[in-house]
């Protein structure tokens, strides 16, 4: 089963004919009779749940009366609530810690609903629905006010399309792949209505980023120490999503270390080592300009004697000087391998999503610096372009790996397709 059907269920639907003919079919006179028993069935079980409710209330009263009968018969103490208090042993106290069980009842039912409250927790896929409200919410709009102003397929049509899609930052190539894939499918089916199409559009997205349905989406965590570099221009969000990560590898029982190698930036540096200080684990840091690849060293060599799990590196992010940056991330790969052959194990880019089509040129730009092998998207919650992730994988085949949902700590996760696609278009069909 594809993913487009996993999400949305099979394409083909039974013509309305058939649906009547089956029915009429089926249909047995004997249902009345069975419909005017059930009815019966339920009035009189009404009936049944009445008499239970009030003999209920008829042995409520009966033990009220009761308990009041019995505070009449004894003798009438008069204390005041510091007298009670002075004498631990009276009976006013005794009468106090066993109040009447039907206040208790209803005391400990409201205590257990106003614990209960604030530990509702967002599932994975409300996480998703939530910070993909305004791209679905957009995108949706877009689509419907498409179709109200068409009402034949035609080239004007197509050209349209292929503009809605890329105001949804889909990407380029993706835009001119659907509508060339829809251009065969309508004739293909012959259809005239743009109606029709809907749900074609639709799932055309979808195969688009299922491909051969290899998503690499996991990380390659290993045995023993896990070595994730992090690169990205300043400020969209990698040193955030460090100490986020950071939190919730923590929280997972991990030992995790951190580098500031954006040794440059004292302001990078200062945030690093207050998320290690926030999410108490420990930030390795060196002396202001100092290199780079000297930090990352004594990272790596402080992470094998520790028996670190999870060592995840910060580093410069200056692409307008991208020699520079070359020449400084390939130091630090060789340094890093120098300690542990196989490393880094994963080298993630960060990306602002709301930055749409400049980070997919942002993601062009590093792919040729360093060989990446997936993507942090961050900031997805305060923007309408998360269709980026589809240009992203079209055009670069680079897998998304990990989504920040919005500035809670522990607003990011692993990325799941299948969880992105069914946030992003749910409602659409």
């Amino acid at each position: 089963m594809g993913l487009f059907d996993r999400l949305f269920g099979k394409k083909e639907e039974p013509k309305i004919e058939e649906v009547v003919k089956e029915a009429l079919e089926n249909l047995d006179l004997s249902e009345d009779v069975e419909s005017s028993l059930t009815e019966a069935e339920e009035v009189s079980q009404e009936d049944g749940e009445v008499e239970i409710v009030e003999q209920a209330l008829l042995q409520e009263k009966e033990i009220q009366d009761t308990v009041e009968e019995h505070l009449d018969s004894e003798p009438v103490v008069e204390a005041s609530q510091e007298e009670v208090e002075e004498v631990p042993n009276s009976q006013e106290v005794v009468e106090e810690e066993n109040p009447d069980p039907l206040e208790t009842v209803e005391e400990n039912s409201s205590e257990v609903l106003e614990a209960e409250t604030p530990q509702a927790e967002e599932t994975v896929q409300e996480k998703y629905d939530r910070s993909l409200k305004k791209t679905r919410t957009g995108f949706g709009a877009r689509l419907n006010a498409f179709f109200a102003n068409f009402r034949s397929v035609d080239e004007e049509f197509f050209d349209e399309l292929e503009e809605l899609l890329i105001m949804s930052d889909v990407g380029v190539q993706v835009a001119s792949n659907l509508t060339e894939e829809l251009r065969y499918e309508v004739k293909l089916e012959n259809a005239k209505k743009p109606d029709a199409l809907r749900r074609v559009i639709i799932e055309k997205l979808v195969e688009l980023y299922e491909k051969d349905g290899n998503y690499d989406e996991s990380i390659h965590f290993q045995e023993g120490l896990t070595v994730m570099l992090f690169v990205g221009v300043n400020g969209v969000g990698k040193t955030t999503s460090i100490g986020k990560l950071a939190h919730r590898y923590k929280q997972a029982g991990k030992k995790v270390m951190l580098v500031a190698a954006d040794t440059f930036r004292a302001g990078a540096v200062a945030q690093l080592a207050e998320w290690g200080r926030r999410v108490d684990v420990p930030v390795v840091t060196g002396p202001e300009k100092a290199d780079p690849a000297s930090v990352v060293f004594d990272g790596m060599e402080r992470a094998v004697s520790e028996g670190i799990d999870i060592l995840m590196i910060d580093t410069a992010g200056r692409l307008q000087n991208k020699d520079n940056l070359m020449a400084e991330l390939e130091k630090i790969g060789r340094i890093i391998k120098r300690v542990v052959p196989e490393a880094p194990h994963e080298t993630f880019l960060a990306l602002d999503a709301s930055t749409g089509q400049n980070a997919l040129v942002q993601a062009k730009e590093f792919s040729k610096i360093t060989p990446l092998t997936g993507i942090v998207l961050t900031k997805i919650d305060g923007t309408a372009r998360g269709g980026v992730v589809l240009a992203i994988r079209e055009e670069l085949n680079i897998p998304v790996k990990l989504i920040g949902f919005g500035e809670k700590i522990d607003d990011i996760g692993e990325f799941n397709s299948e969880n992105f696609m069914k946030g992003l278009l749910e409602g659409l069909i």
